[in-house]
């Protein structure tokens, strides 16, 4: 049987395009998603991720339905473990939890973590992976992805999003750089593009998921 996603989700409600983790159309079978009440995008996205409040999220892991829990912000990463101790099945906080994996392959000088605000994601985001702090790029504020996600906007210009992200990357590359990580679960609609723009590898939130659940994610996204 295809296996089904539970997405944590923020509450919000900017539009979750064919790709992002909260939407539908990203997975091969219909999602559970729980919206928790009250974790904002401020409130999430914080370089104190202590101080976030996670009761909210250990009360959604109740009820959890799917074969893999996700979180829809690579900003909860701080509370991996904490949250997984909770439940008997798989569970992925952020696609940062790849740097278990990333970090035997590629060193901090050959990796890019790509977040919706560098300001905001720190070392204490990266568990025992803090050497790759040095390795993360942001969207400008003045970004049309990140004013969307930021305003909490009903309306998103795909093309725009993706000329913007994929001019950001290549203007900032050099020919260290051997691989991608996104660390934003709504970047992973613009992975193709990023690809071609780049030639480098990405991995994603939907990567991880996929990884571990394979099936999990429609074909045009795995």
């Amino acid at each position: 049987m295809t296996p089904r996603v539970t997405v944590l989700q923020l509450d919000t409600y900017f539009p979750r395009i064919a790709g992002d983790v909260g939407s539908e159309q990203t997975y091969a079978r219909p999602p559970q998603i729980i919206r928790i009440g009250g974790a904002s995008v401020g409130r999430i996205v914080t370089n104190r991720p202590q101080d976030i409040d996670i009761k909210p999220f250990e009360e959604a892991l109740a009820h959890a339905e799917g074969d893999i829990i996700v979180t829809s912000c690579g900003f909860l990463s701080y509370w991996q473990d904490h949250l997984a101790a909770l439940t008997d099945r798989p569970f992925i906080s952020s696609a940062l939890t790849a740097l278990d994996d990333l970090h035997r392959i590629h060193s901090p000088d050959a990796l890019r973590i790509l977040t919706f605000n560098q300001d905001a994601l720190t070392a204490a985001h990266l568990g025992k992976h803090t050497a790759y702090a040095g390795c993360i790029i942001g969207l400008p504020p003045a970004h049309h992805l990140r004013h969307v996600i930021d305003q909490n906007l009903s309306a998103l210009d795909e093309a725009l999003a993706s000329s913007e992200i994929t001019k950001l990357l290549c203007e900032t590359q050099t020919e260290a750089h051997g691989h991608i990580l996104l660390e934003c679960t709504n970047l992973p609609p613009y992975r193709a593009a990023i690809k071609a723009a780049t030639g480098l590898p990405v991995t994603d939130i939907l990567t991880c998921i996929e990884t571990i659940c394979a099936g999990a994610i429609a074909p045009q996204f795995s």
